[in-house]
């Protein structure tokens, strides 16, 4: 009965790798995905990307408004027809949509385009005051960086950047047989839940240049990365001896603040 659910979906909604399309059939899945998804002091519900409306069938059984947007114009059009009672959905990109006319805070999910799945994470850190919680599917690698803990290699700029501002868990690994067309890696699930940290005690651009500048120049000490940003940081001697993979979030802020404290008495 799936093969054939499949199949009727296949007909009416044609992947395009133009927008990296893999739709999720297995059901047991999705119904994992969704279940995920806590829904814990939110008010409403966005999914990313519903593509053929595996989740979205799921998703609209809540009593929150909920909302799903879609680029794609043959998605949009299966869903409509598919659920044609419900007015939920916003076309468009979400790289340039709104969230503010969304009523927050947001508990966002989907299974996001591997391509620009980055992307979508640095949304959701512009909007961190407004998201409450993430619960989403993309490449095992990038799942495994984003959670990864300091002193690990896979340890890089979203890892610090997210785990900033959200608690992160990895959930479970898919299978590249629960997708059509099945993707050539390995999917993860993994859930991010908004922590308490309000301010920085530093400037939060300096702390994302800090961060990126670091990272970009991974293979070298923080002494010789961000000599540039620096003008006088003698007294971080140790902690600039070091390579960012080393540093915990709550060192990256001390070190922005101490160079902050530094430029401006230098200047």
């Amino acid at each position: 009965m799936q093969g054939l659910l499949k199949n009727a979906t296949m007909q009416k909604v044609k992947a395009k790798k133009s927008l990296g399309q893999h739709f999720l059939t297995d059901r047991n899945i999705a119904k994992k995905i969704v279940d995920s998804l806590k829904q814990d002091n939110c008010k409403t519900i966005v999914e990313i990307g519903p593509g053929t409306g595996v989740l979205t069938k799921m998703l609209l059984q809540s009593t929150k408004p909920f909302f799903a947007i879609e680029i794609d114009q043959e998605s949009i059009d299966f869903l409509k027809n598919e659920f044609p009672e419900k007015n939920f959905l916003v076309e468009g990109d979400v790289l340039k949509i709104d969230f503010s006319q969304f009523d927050a805070p947001l508990a966002i999910i989907g299974n996001f385009p591997y391509y620009i799945s980055s992307q979508i994470f640095f949304k959701a850190l512009e909007n961190k005051n407004a998201v409450n919680e993430l619960v989403c599917m993309i490449q095992k690698e990038v799942a495994q960086r984003i959670a990864s803990p300091p002193g690990n290699k896979t340890y890089g700029i979203l890892s610090v950047l997210l785990q900033t501002y959200f608690d992160i868990e990895y959930l479970f690994t898919v299978h590249e047989h629960c997708f059509s067309p099945a993707p050539k890696v390995k999917s993860a699930v993994i859930r991010l839940k908004r922590n308490n940290r309000e301010n920085l005690n530093c400037d939060e651009k300096l702390f994302f240049r800090v961060v990126k500048q670091s990272f970009n120049q991974r293979r070298k000490t923080l002494r010789n990365s961000l000599k540039n940003i620096c003008l006088n940081l003698d007294g971080q001697s140790e902690m600039l001896a070091k390579r960012p993979e080393q540093l915990s979030v709550d060192e990256f802020i001390e070190l922005t603040a101490a160079i902050e404290t530094s430029n401006q008495k230098t200047m």
